[in-house]
């Protein structure tokens, strides 16, 4: 898999955890601290696929989405997040993310919903 993937999040754990993990699958990796370094990093070098923290300092995750689909409105975006309400995921997806990932992020799932929406499709835990 040879998929641009961008990653914003504001732990520098999940940042490195998911960079060793999407470069193990060979995707070429960029990453954020912030919703805001994120946006910048989408305009000036956009990927094929982000993988967004839903819950960071600065920006909320929706927030964020809504400007990268503002930008790119096909843009391919799924949301890694704790949170495992359904109410969440189904508020992630009238966002138009076309995933969610539940963290801690599982490198077998990962490939599973990289392959999936890379593929044109969808990916829902």
């Amino acid at each position: 898999m040879n998929a641009k993937v961008l990653i914003v999040d504001d732990s520098s754990l999940a940042r490195r955890t998911m960079r060793a993990a999407l470069e193990g699958l060979g995707c070429s990796v960029d990453a954020a601290k912030d919703g805001a370094e994120g946006l910048e990093r989408f305009c000036v070098d956009p990927p094929e696929l982000v993988i967004l923290d839903m819950v960071m300092t600065g920006m909320y995750g929706l927030e964020v989405l809504g400007k990268m689909r503002e930008l790119k409105p096909d843009v391919k975006v799924i949301i890694a997040t704790a949170d495992i309400q359904q109410s969440t995921a189904e508020q992630v997806r009238s966002a138009g993310a076309k995933g969610i990932l539940n963290k801690p992020i599982n490198s077998d799932k990962l490939k599973a919903a990289i392959e999936a929406i890379m593929a044109g499709g969808e990916t829902w835990n």
